[in-house]
């Protein structure tokens, strides 16, 4: 029996450049004898049990925004993609409340929920593109991860198909539940290896009034790095705290929106959000914690200046991009008392390896991007850059943090995560593992 004997016409697709690689790069071009487009959980199960009735690699695909390599069909097989699986099953606004399927994208839901007057506060990258059930695969964070948490804190409820076949439901429209194991948090961030995430229920809340961004520039990473010390220590909340160094500065602040003095080697956002009286009080608060040693402070007021930020930042990695035209740029996360650590050891690092060096990130959650560049046209230059990323990992575990903060491990990472859990733990992650996938058709590779 043929897959196209399970499957509609209209759901198998060629196998073509965009179903076989994500955002990674590296070089890793991806084989599939197939790509399936289900639009509907049955043609998911089908499709998984036809996979393992005739032991066929099964590789998921969200938006394939992905920088891990998580995507990627390294050992072939089948592709399947969640494209059509784009209904909202249900929305609620008075409880808060909405029931996607897995390919809705992360843009679609926060304007549906923006239009009643709510928040799906998820923010990842690539918002028009990434959808919620590849986001909520690898766990994705975002700048107002520090206040709101990542993705998998707004789920309460997912439809998964499981091997052999089965279609599995754990959670649901609820707030609570201690029934049983958190099989739900065991699937959010399991990129793909252990099921397939056909639809989610998500939880919202009410939109902030106002949202404050309050930005302090500082000549040197010391005085940075104690601003944001600061501002954890002052007792206030605010929605993101992220940094830029100077290299990143140098590269992409001639867009920064409101002009750098020349003294500024250093950027901490913070941003302050609620009900108008207290993003108000939070920001004043913010100003006054950020302003100790800083060489400006700015608070822009107008939404659309707000909006600005926010862009210019998003597309900060383009600035860095252009400088060499290749950036291998990570996402290892780490205690906050280690945060200038990251900052002087990345730009060493780079020393070492003979290529430039810089970091940025959210620093409110210690999740640092390192980012090493290195020409596309000189294979020496990034394997060496290459080579910063895997000291970088070595980094991380030194001072107590992760390999990853929220791209996940994918393909990228594998040969690592033993190094972080430890023999015992390891072999507890590959057991359950094994307890799902017990012939290793899911995304085989991936999260090693």
């Amino acid at each position: 029996m043929d897959l196209a004997s399970v499957v509609s016409a209209e759901s198998l697709v060629e196998p073509q450049g965009r179903y076989l690689a994500d955002l990674m790069g590296r070089g890793v071009q991806g084989t599939a004898d197939a790509v399936v487009l289900p639009s509907s959980v049955e043609e998911v199960s089908a499709v998984m049990r036809w996979c393992y009735e005739n032991d066929v690699p099964l590789t998921a695909r969200g938006g394939g925004t992905g920088l891990a390599g998580g995507a990627i069909p390294v050992h072939g097989g089948i592709v399947i993609g969640f494209e059509r699986l784009n209904k909202i099953r249900q929305f609620d606004p008075l409880l808060w409340r909405m029931h996607v399927e897995a390919g809705v994208t992360t843009g679609d839901i926060q304007r549906l929920a923006r239009e009643s007057g709510l928040r799906f506060p998820p923010d990842p990258g690539a918002a028009e593109i990434s959808q919620v059930g590849g986001n909520i695969a690898c766990n994705a964070g975002g700048p107002h991860a520090f206040k709101y948490g990542v993705t998998g804190t707004w789920v309460t409820g997912l439809e998964v198909v499981i091997p052999p076949g089965e279609i599995v439901r754990v959670g649901g429209p609820i707030r609570k539940d201690v029934a049983g194991y958190d099989l739900k948090n065991l699937l959010v961030g399991s990129e793909g290896t252990l099921g397939l995430i056909t639809a989610a229920w998500l939880k919202l809340v009410p939109a902030p009034e106002l949202e404050l961004p309050v930005i302090g520039l500082y000549r040197d990473a010391e005085a940075g790095i104690s601003a944001i010390e600061r501002v954890l220590g002052s007792g206030v909340v605010p929605a993101a705290i992220e940094y830029l160094d100077g290299v990143t500065l140098q590269f992409s602040g001639g867009a920064y929106p409101f002009g750098l003095p020349d003294d500024a080697a250093f950027m901490v956002i913070t941003e302050a959000d609620g009900s108008y009286a207290e993003a108000r009080r939070v920001a004043a608060e913010l100003k006054e914690a950020l302003a100790e040693d800083a060489v400006a402070v700015h608070a822009p007021l107008e939404p659309s200046e707000v909006t600005e930020l926010w862009r210019w930042r998003g597309g900060a990695a383009f600035g860095i991009l252009a400088q060499r035209g290749g950036a291998y740029s990570e996402d290892i996360a780490v205690p906050l008392d280690k945060l200038r650590d990251v900052a002087r050891e990345t730009l060493e690092i780079g020393e070492r390896h003979n290529v430039p060096a810089l970091s940025f990130g959210h620093a409110g959650d210690g999740n640092i991007h390192s980012t090493f560049l290195f020409s596309p046209d000189d294979l020496e230059e990034e394997q060496r850059a290459d080579d910063a990323c895997h000291e970088l990992f070595e980094l991380a575990l030194r001072l107590g943090g992760t390999i990853s903060g929220e791209h996940g491990v994918g393909w990228l990472k594998r040969g690592q995560l033993e190094h972080q859990l430890g023999p015992a733990g390891f072999d507890l992650h590959n057991r359950i593992k094994q307890t799902f996938d017990p012939k290793n058709l899911l995304n085989p590779g991936k999260k090693q």
